[in-house]
């Protein structure tokens, strides 16, 4: 089943796909199959998230790997252990709205960084599921944020 309740691209605007080229073509797949393919990625699950543009306004898409903690996704904003943290983490801190494709489900959600608290449980938990964010995090030389995702009904879009 798909939902789509007043997502961004339910209104027909242009949605920017990740300027990375094997991200961008996991997108494309994911996105032209409906979600039927994609969703398993390298053996891990994956899905597509849609961030508001901080300075640009326009809706931006990529694809991360995922955890889940009862019915919050958990993300990581690894960057591939770059130094900077990736371009969607800055945009949901400014619009935490985003909008979620998991398998054929789309819908808006919203996202926030785990706590203190919580951060070390997920941070292990999504270790498990992927290990090379722990050579991520050597490699960054800055914590690498955990984020937390959860779903939401509230019937008016995040654009």
């Amino acid at each position: 089943m798909t939902t789509k309740p007043n997502t961004m691209t339910e209104q027909n605007e242009e949605v920017l796909d990740s300027p990375t080229g094997w991200v961008a073509k996991h997108i494309r797949t994911y996105v032209e199959s409906g979600g039927a393919k994609g969703q398993r990625y390298f053996g891990k699950d994956a899905l597509l998230l849609t961030t508001r543009g901080r300075k640009t306004g326009k809706p931006r898409r990529t694809a991360l790997f995922y955890g889940r903690d009862g019915d919050r996704y958990v993300l990581v904003a690894s960057n591939g252990g770059n130094a900077h943290n990736p371009l969607w983490y800055p945009n949901l801190l400014e619009e935490p709205r985003v909008e979620l494709q998991v398998g054929k489900d789309i819908f808006s959600a919203r996202a926030c960084p785990a706590t203190e608290e919580e951060k070390p449980a997920l941070w292990q938990m999504m270790v498990a599921i992927f290990p090379q964010y722990e050579v991520y995090q050597r490699k960054a030389k800055r914590d690498i944020p955990v984020v937390i995702v959860e779903r939401i009904d509230e019937p008016d879009s995040i654009s």
